[in-house]
């Protein structure tokens, strides 16, 4: 019995908190329970939430509970510095000071590692990446963790541009500050999407703290039967094809033919896309069952017609807050500002520590003192530059918000070469007048063709491991073994089949089935979840996988 209670209540690296464990729904359950007896006392439903939030990601992150605690004090305290102060020069330094402390504690978790390593092979010195909040928490809790390696927090890049737009929707009179730091606290570590997003604006969450609960009766249906779509998504389909098939490919790509590795790309597509929309699925409609409405954070991705109508598509959270933080005040398509400099130097010389080769950086600087030379010489060629260096910026930066490697720095520079280039080529396009069925099928397939190309520097390990499958594909195709691998692998291919075509159903025929479940009385609906759970949970092949946007 003591260590069924010290399970419950002590954090275990190896069964973190996540939605697809029975854990999380007992923990849900507790969470309602008592919410139904605050649900209409403002402060006490805050509180209440703040702190089994705090415990949730004390059961996902251990120690590191007190990261989310000290960026709350730092952008609670600013935000209301910031308000009450009229100089631009102060509200500047103010916003500049909350942008450093988040990014900092973002860089020195996230990318420590990568700026040591860049910086020793670049140079051949000997630095060393050291964690001082580890040597902290040995110090003053006992623990015994490793002081030479620095762990990523879970959700960490997700409540730190939480926090951000906190504060910088309050510099642009957007927004008022919170009446107590308990609702903002509430705000930064809402455990429905506190892991993985959606990244929540503050202007759009905050307003709904103040407001009294309600959930009707079609909210309560919509929420179920989100939930369900989440679970299938996640465990039926990510997870199956994963473990069977996407996982081996891309751990061993030598082992598998051309067509594998191909096959293993879309693959990875579908699991990227039902694994992190089943993540918001639950998270959308946990919160509703609470009074909450988040943003939604897919719309069909895989519908596309082009790059920059994917990203329109795609982890709406994050590429819209890239575009109204980042994007427009570069300046957007209109012109480059000093920021636009600024921050095109950063990438530079990320670029230059990940090549870690001195002539490699000679070559850039040379090449930027071209492209500088020909914007002062022509007039066509600098409007050429400025129209679209602030979208590869933002697309850059948007890769290196995953991580910090090659891989995921050629998979941000490729999306934003897709955006700019749609620009030019519709000018030209033979297909772009065409909205017939042929033409919409051929511009989806393309599209859809070129973000799964992009996607093997996302999803392999490192960048040789990229190399090899896109080459295995190019001359170890082995046309003659594909009847073999469709027979040895058919129940993936199936999957996969079912998947695609679930996606790419009209809007109108999979909410006419939403709102038919919706509509159900509610015996109905509980047989029905009850049934779908036991499907669900009994496709189950291995040990939980992680969501896969936990890891950034």
């Amino acid at each position: 019995m003591i260590d069924f209670i010290k399970d419950i209540f002590t954090y275990n690296e190896q069964s973190p908190l996540i939605f697809t464990r029975f854990f999380f729904w007992g923990f849900f359950a507790v969470v309602l329970i008592g919410y139904s007896f605050l649900s209409n006392k403002r402060v006490g439903r805050s509180l209440y939430l703040l702190i089994f939030s705090l415990f949730f990601y004390y059961k996902s992150s251990g120690f590191f509970f007190f990261l989310i605690i000290f960026s709350t004090l730092v952008d609670y305290f600013i935000g209301w510095w910031l308000y009450n102060t009229e100089s631009s020069v102060v509200r500047k330094f103010q916003l500049a000071l909350s942008i450093f402390v988040n990014l900092f504690v973002l860089a020195y978790f996230k990318y420590s590692f990568f700026f040591t390593s860049a910086i020793n092979d670049m140079f051949g010195t000997n630095l060393v990446a050291y964690n001082y909040l580890a040597e902290f928490s040995n110090l003053l809790t006992g623990t015994h963790f490793d002081t030479a390696k620095i762990f990523l927090p879970v959700g960490i890049s997700f409540f730190t541009f939480q926090t951000m737009s906190y504060t910088l929707d309050i510099y642009r009179r957007e927004l008022k500050p919170v009446k107590n730091i308990i609702d903002f606290g509430f705000y930064v570590s809402f455990f429905t999407q506190l892991v993985a997003g959606p990244i929540v604006r503050a202007k759009d969450f905050i307003p709904q703290i103040y407001q009294k609960f309600k959930l009707t009766r079609y909210e309560f249906g919509l929420a179920l039967f989100m939930v369900l779509k989440g679970l299938i998504k996640k465990i039926m389909i990510g997870d199956y094809i994963a473990v069977n098939f996407v996982d081996r490919v891309f751990a061993n790509p030598d082992m598998y033919t051309g067509f594998e590795s191909l096959m293993a790309m879309i693959g990875y597509s579908l699991q990227v896309y039902v694994d992190f929309s089943g993540y918001t699925d639950i998270a959308i409609c946990v919160a509703l069952l609470m009074g909450f409405k988040l943003n939604q954070n897919f719309n069909s991705p895989y519908k596309a017609k082009n790059c920059g109508d994917f990203w329109s598509r795609w982890h709406i959270s994050l590429s819209s807050w890239l575009k109204d933080y980042l994007y427009i005040t570069l300046g957007g398509n209109r012109n480059a500002t000093a920021g636009t400099y600024i921050n095109f130097a950063f990438i530079l010389i990320v670029v230059m520590l990940l090549a870690g080769n001195l002539w490699v950086s000679i070559g850039i600087v040379i090449a930027v003192a071209f492209i500088l030379l020909l914007m002062k010489v022509s007039t066509a060629a600098k409007k050429g530059v400025v129209r679209n260096i602030n979208v590869m910026i933002t697309m850059l930066f948007g890769g290196l918000w995953h991580g910090s490697s090659w891989n995921f720095l050629i998979w941000g520079g490729l999306n934003g070469l897709g955006v700019v280039t749609y620009k030019y080529w519709r000018k030209i396009s033979p297909w772009e007048k065409y909205n017939n069925t042929i033409a919409t099928v051929w511009k989806i397939m393309i599209t859809f063709g070129f973000i799964t190309f992009t996607r093997v520097f996302f999803r392999a390990p490192d960048y040789d491991t990229a190399t090899t499958m896109l080459h295995r594909i190019g001359t170890e195709f082995t046309p003659q073994l594909i009847p073999q691998i469709i027979q040895g692998y058919y129940k993936v291919w199936l999957m996969m089949i079912f998947g695609f075509i679930t996606h790419w159903l009209s809007y109108n025929f999979k909410d006419k089935w939403r709102d038919k479940f919706i509509d159900l009385p509610h015996w109905s609906q509980a047989l029905i979840s009850a049934v779908i759970i036991f499907v669900i949970y009994q496709s189950i092949c291995s040990d939980m996988v992680a969501f896969i946007y936990f890891q950034f």
